[in-house]
């Protein structure tokens, strides 16, 4: 994921989004000592529109990352949700697929605003290649462009083909796990919910990577001192104002549009919830932990003291990011069947 990593620093140079902070040494000497790199001393402003439409103007100029020897790619059209466009999804075979194989539903993040798929090719191919799995990566549209339920019907349109084309696909329908993080991890969440009512697929295991679940944490004055790197508090608004189509407000949301206010869980495939304690998300995150283990839902919750939103992607060489990339890891094994 280096070069995601760099294109997306880059984005931020460009428009000048990089500034020396003036934040309190205290929130510095708070992040977990192998994350203390001059990287986070910097202060990433807000995302704005105008920061977006850069991010995303570099990122289409972007070369694809590269790929994983021996893992396939394949582009593919699929039919949309009704009255929709069609929906990219890539799909990634490892060699020596075999018959009836468990796939992932990889959903990538971005705040609801940025991001894609493609980005993803080495994360997706990694996957692939070290599960032996296939992968489809899911290039669901962006808000505001597309508010809510657009982007999260675009990703149910990506599950119901995996499981109506598992026999030419060569995949069990019965071993689809949804996969996602920060944005990625809020459609999955709602995706697993909304699979569970339509009961037309079944998916296995919910991998959630620090999921965005709750528009309310928008609503927040005070986070405790979370949210100081990379994913800010004002960002936060920006993406869910952006994805509901309105400001964020504490009386409802949308059903399925924020997860965490969904009042019952049961009957929902385990999962597997990481965060770190200095991330914006954590307070929500360990809250629906809590809750889906409370509704009788296995669920696996790693918090990882110090660390900030998507640590393990800007310091990926640090032990504790491949510690928690492992965790991850091992769960989708077991939540597939794999181990």
């Amino acid at each position: 994921m280096r070069r995601v990593q760099l294109v997306t620093v880059g984005a931020a140079l460009a428009v000048g989004a990089w500034f020396l902070s003036t934040r309190r040494a205290a929130s510095f000497a708070q992040l977990h000592p192998e994350l203390r790199s001059p990287f986070v001393r910097f202060r990433s402003p807000p995302f704005t529109p105008g920061v977006v439409a850069v991010m995303e103007a570099m990122r289409a100029r972007a070369k694809a990352p590269a790929l994983p020897d021996g893992v396939q790619v394949e582009e593919r059209r699929i039919p949309g949700p009704p009255g929709a466009p069609d929906v990219t999804v890539f799909v990634y075979r490892p060699p020596n697929l075999p018959a009836g194989a468990a796939a992932i539903l990889n959903i990538h993040g971005g705040g609801y605003v940025t991001g894609s798929a493609a980005a993803y090719h080495p994360q997706s191919a990694a996957y692939a290649r070290e599960l032996g799995v296939l992968v489809v990566g899911v290039e669901y549209r962006l808000a505001p462009g597309t508010s809510f339920p657009g982007p999260l019907e675009d990703c149910y349109a990506a599950l119901t083909w995996m499981a109506r084309e598992a026999g030419a696909l060569g995949i069990d329908p019965a071993r689809i796990a949804l996969v996602g993080d920060s944005a990625g991890g809020g459609l999955a969440a709602a995706l697993a919910q909304l699979a569970h009512d339509r009961g037309e697929v079944t998916p296995a295991f919910q991998l959630l990577y620090y999921p965005m679940l709750d528009d309310r944490t928008a609503l927040s004055a005070d986070h405790a001192g979370r949210g100081e790197f990379i994913w800010r508090p004002a960002s936060n608004v920006l993406g869910w104002t952006s994805y509901l189509g309105r400001p964020p407000r504490m009386d409802d949301a949308p059903e399925y549009a924020a997860p965490a206010r969904r009042a019952d869980l049961t009957g929902l495939p385990p999962a597997w919830i990481g965060v770190g304690t200095l991330d914006l998300f954590h307070g929500e995150d360990r809250a629906y932990a809590d809750r889906l283990r409370a509704a009788g839902v296995p669920c696996e919750y790693m918090e990882v003291p110090g660390a900030y939103h998507a640590f393990e992607r800007f310091a990926p060489d640090s032990a504790v990011a491949r510690t928690f990339r492992t965790s991850a890891l091992d769960a989708l094994r077991r939540g597939l069947g794999l181990a």
